[in-house]
């Protein structure tokens, strides 16, 4: 004798945002408050970390008050190498120890990292509370703060623990790269390489006419105002026209990770001294000579690739102390594995993707035919 009960639980969620560009969005940040962007929410908690503290973070703080909000600042130190599950328990503690709750909403101020361990950190406390993201740097306003991917890094590997939660709005204030050092702001060009080669050869081709107005390759920021709206703007669409398509990473959206499975590996290995951009600038040498391998790329158009990550001021060879067992070893880890191979997903000329017969983006890359190429590359 047993007895079945259904549970139905079918729903339509709308995750829709806004994301808003422009220069000290501090005052639209707040007016969109007052204006309740955020319901039923009594506190706000400013997720930052030890370098944007100081220079953003207590200022958000104060014009919170100001305005009459219960803001307080909690941050953590700076650098990836602190995205972990630990950093984020540590924080859990401190809101907890500070009476928040599910009547809180968490504000993340700060690049990348800032907006992956907020973001997790929202979508499981209180079993989930909205989020605000305010990205002070171009691989937050390329790549992390947009999409709604949050996670933390592992000894094992990077972004393997997190959830998707997706903010309520996104805040990119191009006045703040101004004050990036010259390698993070590098590290943001890497993302947006990595979009143009995904879908849009006419802003590949832009990137190539006028890197020289964002960045020097004597390493100087020029960031012309108008250039830099457009590469703001460009990744936001990018982004979003996949995500919008695949929000839960079920295929389309591998393609975000053009470059990133050698690089991903290549940024733990290096123990996080390679910044993420410069790892993934790495690995997106390794795909496009791997695609020109495989007829999926012409040799001009992989060196195009290549000139273009060189003009940006981007590494483009394989660190000499990580050699390739390790790389192809700690390749295995990545989130796309699938039955023990390693997979990658691959441009089609410049400006679009590979689709495979099964219809996926992705496809296994033997082991031989890796350690072949790695080898090509070092010579």
């Amino acid at each position: 004798m047993s007895a079945n009960f259904r549970v139905a639980l079918k729903k339509v969620v709308d995750h829709s945002y806004d994301i808003v560009i422009g220069e000290t969005l501090f005052n639209s940040l707040i007016e969109d408050l007052k204006r309740g962007i955020v319901e039923n929410v009594s506190k706000y908690a400013i997720i930052t970390d030890s370098k944007v503290e100081a220079l953003y973070g207590q200022a958000l703080q104060e014009q919170l008050i100001q305005n009459g909000f219960h803001a307080e600042l909690f941050s953590f130190p700076a650098g990836e190498k602190s995205k972990t599950r630990e950093t984020k328990a540590q924080l859990e503690d401190q809101l907890l120890s500070r009476s928040y709750g599910r009547d809180c909403c968490i504000i993340a101020i700060g690049g990348g990292a800032v907006t992956d361990l907020a973001g997790f950190l929202a979508g499981t406390f209180g079993r989930g509370v909205p989020s605000l993201n305010y990205a002070t740097t171009l691989l937050a306003a390329a790549d992390a703060s947009i999409g709604g991917k949050t996670g933390v890094n592992t000894p094992v590997a990077t972004n393997l623990i997190g959830v998707f939660h997706q903010p309520q709005k996104v805040y990119i204030d191009l006045a703040t790269w101004r004050t990036l050092p010259i390698r993070e702001f590098r590290s943001g060009l890497a993302e947006t390489i990595k979009h143009a080669c995904i879908a849009d050869a006419g802003f590949f081709e832009f990137l190539e006419r006028n890197m020289d107005k964002v960045v020097t390759t004597e390493g100087e920021l020029v960031l012309d105002r108008e250039v830099c709206e457009r590469i703001a703007l460009h990744n936001c669409e990018i982004k979003y026209g996949v995500v919008e398509k695949d929000e839960l990473e079920s295929n389309l959206r591998q393609v975000l990770n053009l470059g990133h499975t050698a690089g991903r590996a290549l940024e733990a290995l290096s123990g996080y001294d390679l910044l993420h951009g410069e790892a993934i600038a790495i690995g997106l040498v390794i795909q496009v000579q791997l695609a020109e391998r495989l007829g999926y790329v012409t040799s001009d158009q992989a060196k195009r690739v290549i000139a273009l990550l060189q003009k940006a001021g981007l590494p483009t060879e394989i660190p000499v102390t990580i050699t390739d067992r390790m790389l192809i070893d700690k390749m295995y880890t990545d989130k796309k594995v699938r039955k023990g191979r390693i997979r990658f997903v691959f441009q089609e000329g410049i400006g679009s993707m590979k689709r495979f017969e099964d219809g996926s983006y992705s496809t296994p890359v033997e082991e031989q035919v890796l350690t072949e190429l790695l080898y090509k590359i070092r010579q």
